[in-house]
């Protein structure tokens, strides 16, 4: 039933050119290779601890590919209904604390592509710099990121922030390339209107598939791959504030007021957290 009024739905739709922009459209294939994608499980997340999940994306129960489906449906037909944008799930929904399943064809190709646009349509409307698919109610490893860098010279060199292009990771997993950490205020769009600071690896190894199926394999530095990390997090079940230092906890305006500096110093000694020692740039 879904399927179907998803289907009379997006007839409507695309006789309004809503559905999506024809500049996302282009950016993804009408094809995707799937030859080297491989299967995983999935799991609830065992939230009476606060021990973290590893990001290999190898945890977890079997979830059926019927279940991914019907998920992807409602998200879709609520894309249809609202110019291309999917509600965005916040915190206390059991989804975000769901190990996903990795993406081994259990939707097809332009259902795929339907998806991702739909996604980044979701994170520029809301607006963000990426989107995890649990985020709009999917259990599927997929993520989306783009992030336009920032206009001010001293915080894109104190947070080594240069502009992403968009990226569509499929069944992403990373780990830390380095020893050296860094701490940042963070926010999160499941969790509006607070950011804590969060100490990432300055360097993380990213694996993934792209939309297109070619393998990524390859490092990534600064804010990008704190953006990267973030929502790969979410894959695992895993929100920001169960990395974060809760002392530095505020809300937007808060932030606004006192802590936009372009480092995170004068936080940490007036809201009483430690902060790891500064990378040698």
């Amino acid at each position: 039933v879904l399927l179907q009024k998803r289907k009379m739905a997006h007839a409507t739709c695309a006789a309004k050119e809503t559905r999506c922009s024809k500049e996302s459209t282009a950016m993804l294939p009408q094809r995707l290779k799937r030859s080297s994608l491989n299967t995983s499980r999935v799991t609830p997340v065992n939230t009476s601890t606060t021990q973290p999940r590893s990001n290999d994306g190898n945890q977890g129960n079997e979830i059926s590919a019927q279940t991914i489906r019907e998920q992807v449906d409602r998200a879709l037909t609520a894309a249809t209904n609202n110019d291309g944008v999917i509600p965005i799930v916040t915190a206390g929904d059991p989804v975000l604390r769901t190990t996903t399943a990795r993406f081994d064809g259990q939707i097809d190709d332009s259902t795929l592509l339907e998806l991702l646009t739909a996604m980044r349509t979701t994170m520029l409307a809301a607006p963000g710099v990426g989107l995890a698919a649990p985020q709009i109610g999917i259990s599927l490893r997929l993520a989306v990121c783009e992030d336009p860098g920032t206009t001010s010279a001293e915080h894109a060199a104190a947070r080594e922030r240069t502009p992403l292009p968009f990226t569509a990771l499929i069944n992403p997993t990373y780990k830390p390339a380095t020893d050296q950490l860094v701490a940042f205020y963070e926010g999160c769009l499941s969790i509006p209107g607070y950011q804590a600071v969060v100490a990432r690896p300055r360097t993380v190894t990213l694996t993934a598939h792209d939309h297109e199926g070619a393998t990524i394999t390859k490092d990534i530095t600064g804010w990008a791959g704190r953006i990267i990390a973030h929502e790969t997090d979410h894959l695992d079940g895993i929100l920001y504030l169960d990395k974060a230092e809760m002392r530095s906890l505020a809300t937007h305006e808060q932030v606004a007021r006192w802590w936009n500096q372009p480092t995170t110093q004068q936080a940490a000694a007036a809201l009483g957290f430690e902060l790891p020692a500064p990378p040698a740039l």
